[in-house]
This record gives C-alpha cells, structure tokens and sequence, in this order.
C-alpha cells in the first residue's frame, strides 16, 4: 500500500470563488487542516496555500483550476512523491448533490483541473470526486459550477464535506481500497 503524501484540494484562489461548488476541494481541505489543527502558509513561490499533516502535505493550488498541474507536478517533483501518493479532490457535477465518489486512478471525466493534473503525472494518482449536482437545464454549466450553494443544499454539502475529510484520514490509514468500500456507497 502505498503512503499518502499529498493531498489536494482543487479551487479558484480569489474572494469572488469562495464557497461555490467548484471549491469544493478547498472547503474539504480547509475542513482536514482545522481538524488536525494545521495551518496554511501561503507561497507564491509554489503559488499555493500548503500545510503539512504530519508527514502528508496539504495543498491548495492558487492557480485557476485549469493550470492545478502545474502547482501540483512541482510539489511531486521537489518532494520526491510519486502519483501513487497523492490524491486530488474535486467537485463532480456528475454525482449526485453530497455524494462522494474514491477512486485509485482514471481518466479527467471531462474535470478541467484533473486534465491538468494528468498532463503532469500521469493517470495514476488518487482522486476524491464530491457531487455537487447537475446543473438545471436552463442553467449553462459554467454557472453551475461557479454559482454558490443554495441555503436548501448548505445541509448535504456540509455532511459530504465532513464525510470526504473522514474518507481522506481513511486512505491515510488503511489504503484506498478499504476507504472506497467505507466511502462509495451513498449514504
């Protein structure tokens, strides 16, 4: 089993973002670091906000989501950490609203900031998917996933929020295998 060494949380840095389901993977983040009472530091040099949980960094890339590669390729490099343990989290318009969704590798799932991540290190790192929804059929997509929760959804996205920071300290511990069959099904 491989160590966890690296964790993830994709987002768009800038106020105008905060709390829209595309960051998702920060709130997930932001919620493991304050369980663990860590603290961000925030680097232009490795355009980020890190944190070190134990001997596992904590990353969220301050690059639009589409350049999250770039960010995350340079920490693997410089740590010496190999795609196999790392894991990304993101928001998945394709999973139903709170749902989470582990898997060892795979493809982008047309996920812009998993594309880049792909072209850095390949397909074999881990990956967290967080539902957020379909967007409504009227609503272009971009809204979607740039758009806030609403009130009626805060209590869904709170849970899997919580739920997605037990599953990460899960693959911590016992491996991704045994965190997807803790983790996938819906609750």
């Amino acid at each position: 089993m491989a160590d966890l060494r690296l964790v993830a949380g994709l987002g768009n840095p800038g106020s105008q973002y905060v709390d829209t389901r595309h960051n998702v993977g920060f709130m997930v983040i932001d919620c493991l670091a304050g369980k663990k009472g860590v603290t961000f530091s925030r680097s232009a040099t490795w355009g980020s906000s890190w944190a070190k949980w134990g001997d596992t960094l904590l990353v969220k890339p301050l690059k639009y989501m589409n350049q999250s590669g770039d960010v995350i390729g340079r920490f693997a490099h410089y740590f010496k950490i190999q795609p196999e343990e790392i894991l990304v989290v993101v928001d998945d318009v394709a999973l139903p609203l709170g749902r989470l969704r582990l898997r060892p590798s795979g493809s982008d799932g047309g996920h812009n900031g998993l594309r880049s991540i792909i072209e850095y290190l390949g397909e074999t790192f881990m990956r967290l998917r967080i539902g957020i929804g379909a967007s409504a059929e009227a609503e272009p997509l971009v809204d979607h996933v740039l758009g806030k929760f609403d009130r009626t959804e805060r209590p869904a996205v709170e849970k899997a929020i919580e739920r997605a920071t037990e599953a990460i300290e899960h693959v911590a511990h016992d491996g991704i295998a045994s965190a997807m069959n803790n983790y996938n099904r819906a609750e």
